[in-house]
């Protein structure tokens, strides 16, 4: 039989995984190729890039939208387990489970939300299939892998320790062109470090001489970013004689906090959660290559002494 697509393993996969255990996703592949019938050489199938098993590439894909839907949880790496949402779910009988049925939880919701409102509604066509061009549906693919991954490298983020996270910061603005690192100097960007360390958590020169400075506070937080957070922090600026300062966080600032860095003569930049990840794939912190491909036109200056 044909390769089933991933909406169709949904329901099957969910099913596997009833019985409350942790489940490995070789394990799930093996038994999922079993059910459906497959052939060694379908399983063998390649996805047209060439790096990974297309039946193994669903069945990811299956994962990540219950996932996001709240009816399964990744307990270990690369282990996945059935939340009690998911056997509310079995418990009703359901025929199919695809991302139609998936759009009565929130949290699935909330995930396809990430991105502008008109790739929502292109993506709901996606499912329909064959309603959009090979154009749009590479583009709206593209969109919804970046979203994967962005929401993804968010939470992994979010799990690492406070040391770190200072450090990821300060590396990433290293990556972007900040402060002078041809040499070994005073003037080199580095994390201050400790509890003592006045409300700054980073510090980075714009030249080579240390004439302009840069400081940093990161916060790994869940709350949202109010504005007392960031007046302390411009206070510390204030107590070194800083007039820049970049405050980076996991979460999010409230709006009295965006209102507050408009209105004061320091320069305060505010990066939440979502523009820290963001930053992050531009600049290959924390992320690698998969593939790549290139789409390519017909040159028509090639064309007119014809």
């Amino acid at each position: 039989m044909a390769i089933p697509d991933f909406q169709s393993i949904m329901l099957p996969l969910l099913k596997l995984l009833n019985d409350g255990k942790e489940h490995s996703i070789s394990e799930l592949v093996d038994k999922l190729s079993a059910s459906f019938g497959l052939s060694e050489q379908e399983v063998k199938q390649l996805v047209p890039s060439g790096f990974q098993r297309t039946f193994y590439n669903r069945v990811l894909w299956a994962r990540v939208y219950l996932s996001k839907a709240g009816l399964l949880v990744t307990p270990s790496r690369g282990n996945y387990q059935i939340t009690d949402e998911g056997k509310n779910v079995l418990s009703q009988n359901p025929q199919r489970i695809d991302m139609k049925f998936l759009e009565r939880f929130d949290g699935y919701l909330v995930f396809k939300g990430t991105k502008k409102k008109k790739n929502q509604d292109v993506l709901n066509e996606l499912a329909d299939e064959s309603k959009l061009t090979p154009d749009e549906i590479l583009s709206e693919a593209y969109n919804e892998i970046q979203n994967r991954l962005s929401q993804d490298l968010l939470s992994r983020v979010k799990e690492c320790s406070s040391f770190f996270f200072e450090h990821l910061v300060v590396g990433l603005l290293v990556k972007m062109g900040y402060g002078d690192f041809t040499r070994k100097s005073t003037g080199k960007a580095k994390t201050t470090g400790g509890s003592n360390d006045g409300g700054i958590d980073g510090i980075i020169p714009q030249d080579k001489l240390g004439l302009d400075t840069v400081y940093i506070q990161a916060k790994k937080w869940e709350n949202v970013v109010s504005r007392p957070e960031i007046q302390k922090f411009v206070g510390a600026l204030e107590g070194v004689r800083a007039r820049k300062g970049i405050f980076l966080t996991t979460s999010t600032f409230s709006e009295g906090a965006k209102n507050y860095v408009k209105n004061i003569d320091k320069k305060v930049v505010l990066i939440d959660g979502e523009r820290l990840v963001e930053l992050m794939i531009d600049n290959d912190i924390g992320v690698a290559l998969a593939t790549s491909y290139q789409i390519k036109k017909i040159d028509s200056d090639y064309f007119t002494d014809e």
